[in-house]
Parts: C-alpha cells; structure tokens; sequence
C-alpha cells in the first residue's frame, strides 16, 4: 500500500478516461506526475510495455467505463419519471439495441428531464473515479479529497 499523497491530477482527462468505452485504448494514471494518458490495446512499443509493467505502483491502469452501473443508473432514472408518456418511451428505447442514443435523442425533446440524467452521468462518474482514487491513496486536493 502506498502512503496517502496529494496529486494534482487534470479532472477532465481523468473524467474523459473513465468515459472511454473503447476497448481498443487503454488509459493510465502516472502516480508520480499526475498525467493521464492513454495508448492503443495494441500498441506495439516493448520497451513502453516493459516500462509500464516494471512500475505498476507508478503507472495505474484506469478502468473502462462500467456499462452495467451506467444502466442501473439509466433504470433508476427512468423509474424517476413522473411523465408517463415520456417513462413509456424511455422503457422501450432502454430496452432495444443502443439504447443509450435513442436516450440522448428523446431527451433532447425534454430539457429537465435531460440535464438531470446528465448530472445523474456525472454523479455516477465521479463517484467511481474518486473511489478508485481512494482505493489507491490518491487525493486530488483540487476535488476536495485531501
């Protein structure tokens, strides 16, 4: 275990790695400067790999985004729904291929109702980057963590 430190971290990249639902890049935490980066899975570059892999405590490997979490979330949301014609329409696209952009795109049509599902993201988003940052001692002091 590491001792607790603070890291100055930029929280957008870090928002914009928990984000990624690409499994094609692969997203890194370096415990030393802060930095976020990201290279592809398939990244061919041993030396890089040799490195990242020598200094795992150094170089943490930011997790993809948890669909299952997002569509308990997306679940709960709709439950909140006080319009029943919107809850109806809601339900159906949840539950058809790609449902998330037939969300996004009946949203659209309901302001309220779309900025509180985009804080409810949010929410969801930060909750798990802070807890993974936690459960490797890390405290960004500009999230109010230290």
């Amino acid at each position: 275990m590491h001792a607790m430190r603070n890291l100055e971290i930029v929280w957008e990249d870090l928002m914009e790695a928990f984000e990624n639902g690409d499994t094609e890049m692969i997203y890194f935490l370096d415990r030393e400067t802060g930095e976020v980066f990201s290279v592809p899975a398939d990244y061919d570059d041993e030396p890089f790999w040799e490195e990242v892999g020598a200094n795992r405590e150094r170089y943490l490997e930011i997790p993809p985004f948890d669909y299952g979490q997002e569509r308990q979330m997306v679940h709960a949301f709709i439950q909140g729904i006080a319009n029943d014609g919107l809850k109806a329409m809601l339900v159906r696209a949840f539950t058809g291929k790609h449902s998330h952009g037939k969300l996004n795109e009946i949203l659209s049509f309901y302001p309220e109702e779309q900025e509180r599902f985009q804080a409810l993201r949010e929410e969801l988003l930060t909750t798990r980057a802070a807890h993974w940052l936690e459960e490797h001692d890390i405290y960004p002091p500009e999230r109010g963590f230290d």
